[in-house]
């Protein structure tokens, strides 16, 4: 499976892109969101980025938004990418409330639609799981739902992987969502037993393509390597 327009919702659908999620938090998200967007630009497309909040700034190094805009080649505001970004690295639920704010689930929707707005393809990267809340009503399946869009799931390649990725494959299918696709990362350049066993059983058990992405230098997008999830 290529990332190409079989990623995109179909012509009835409003948005033509790919939402990523993960199994957990630190499993890649944001790497994997920030390799698909420099495929798609490599291959000639316009990309716009988003994600609904970002934690964890006042741990310093390169913000997720940060990263998604260099490697989508985007112009775009923080605010356009993030509209809601905290210092603490905890659930966005929390970080709005201990700033004083509440999420709004509206203005991620408008803000993730501006971000599609005049380009071939929007790719959104959520925070967390599926289940975690954005808001204490509102979680990140709530705005895949909305938004539409088929799944790419990120997801470490070790022990316990095979368990984390079928629950949120299973969460998503239940909730009427396409699961376009499993990503491991960072997939070491000799796998072990246990590491090709997980690829193998999530593509079996979970029907689902299943690609590995290895460590990348983020310093140098150009020496990614293209993202295209095949079947497994």
């Amino acid at each position: 499976m290529r990332v190409s327009a079989g990623w995109a919702p179909s012509h009835h659908e409003p948005l033509q892109g790919i939402f990523v999620t993960g199994t957990g938090t630190e499993v890649g998200k944001t790497i994997v969101a920030a390799a698909i967007a420099r495929t798609l630009v490599v291959a000639g497309r316009s990309v716009g980025v988003f994600k609904p909040a970002v934690t964890g700034l006042d741990q310093g190094g390169e913000p997720d938004h940060a990263l998604l805009r260099r490697a989508a080649a985007s112009r775009q505001s923080d605010e356009e990418i993030a509209p809601y970004r905290y210092g603490p690295p905890m659930s966005p639920h929390l970080a709005a409330e201990l700033a004083g704010e509440w999420i709004e689930p509206a203005r991620l929707v408008e803000g993730a639609l501006r971000a599609a707005r005049g380009n071939d393809f929007l790719v959104c990267e959520g925070v967390g799981g599926l289940l975690v809340p954005l808001c204490r009503d509102y979680k990140v399946i709530d705005l895949a739902i909305r938004l539409s869009m088929p799944l790419v799931i990120a997801a470490s390649p070790g022990l316990g992987t095979i368990n984390h990725t079928l629950l949120t494959i299973e969460a998503a299918r239940a909730a009427g969502l396409t699961v376009a696709g499993v990503v491991l990362t960072p997939w070491p350049e000799e796998p072990s037993a246990i590491e090709a066993s997980n690829r193998e059983m999530i593509a079996a058990l979970g029907e689902v393509a299943v690609e590995t992405l290895p460590p990348l230098d983020l310093s140098s997008p150009s020496s990614w390597p293209r993202l295209a999830p095949r079947r497994g």
